[in-house]
């Protein structure tokens, strides 16, 4: 049901110029016959993992795996069309993205390891503003960004919705931003460890569709208040760890 919501939901907002902050463009579907030897290490670990995942939660069939590699390895080539080239010894601003695209999978769980509903859904939500907050290489080396932004290589999502949620974090919980001062963490090293990784490791699968579905249905700053509703919900832990 969540798959066919957000599949409607994104088409219908991906076909009004309203909607639409990015450009498409013009991309067809490599070979379905993408072999995993095409990923790097770090992305066959996480292909792995997503399947493992997917399983134990019964979405996925025998051969998700190559479903998957077959996804990661067109949004990677997609997403080409609207990079640009940066010349830096930085690693997050070398060719492919540095981490694993832990977005893409999760709309592949959610699809139920459909690779063509996936591919389809990932190519028009790529037209939203949203995507530049949920689905992180989306902004990887992006044509979108001033080149200014790109050579300091900090991701929007970490100066735009991780700086929100540590002024809100002030307002709302006081106690908790004076535990992280004390602690020489930030909340937003944390926040962006859960939004790279869509919450993944850190809530249940139920929560990272609600938590996915909410910001694509009621916007990015959703992404803020979700933050803030973990801390809050985390708030006893925190004190008890500090005054440990």
């Amino acid at each position: 049901v969540l798959a066919e919501l957000i599949e409607k939901f994104v088409s219908h907002l991906s076909e009004s110029r309203m909607d639409c902050y990015f450009s498409m463009g013009n991309y067809k579907a490599m070979d379905a016959d993408v072999k995993k030897e095409n990923l790097s290490s770090l992305q066959k670990l996480g292909v792995e993992m997503t399947v493992r995942y997917g399983k134990y939660l019964n979405l996925l069939k025998e051969d998700a795996e190559n479903g998957l590699c077959f996804v990661l390895m067109n949004c990677e080539e997609f997403l080409k069309q609207q990079q640009r080239t940066v010349v830096s010894s930085l690693c997050c601003l070398q060719e492919h993205y540095a981490g694993y695209d832990w977005f893409a999978s999760s709309i592949f769980l959610i699809m139920s390891g459909d690779r063509e509903k996936t591919l389809t859904f990932l190519q028009q939500f790529s037209r939203l503003l949203v995507s530049a907050f949920l689905w992180l290489p989306r902004l990887h080396l992006s044509m979108h960004l001033p080149v200014t932004t790109l050579e300091y290589g900090i991701h929007p999502v970490y100066f735009c919705s991780a700086h929100h949620v540590e002024m809100l974090l002030k307002a709302e919980l006081p106690l908790v931003c004076s535990a992280f001062h004390m602690s020489g963490f930030t909340p937003s090293q944390i926040c962006l460890q859960w939004i790279t990784q869509c919450f993944w490791n850190y809530m249940d699968w139920s929560e990272i569709c609600h938590y996915i579905a909410i910001c694509i249905f009621l916007g990015p700053d959703y992404q803020i208040y979700m933050c803030i509703s973990v801390f809050r919900h985390l708030q006893q832990d925190i004190l008890k760890h500090t005054e440990a």
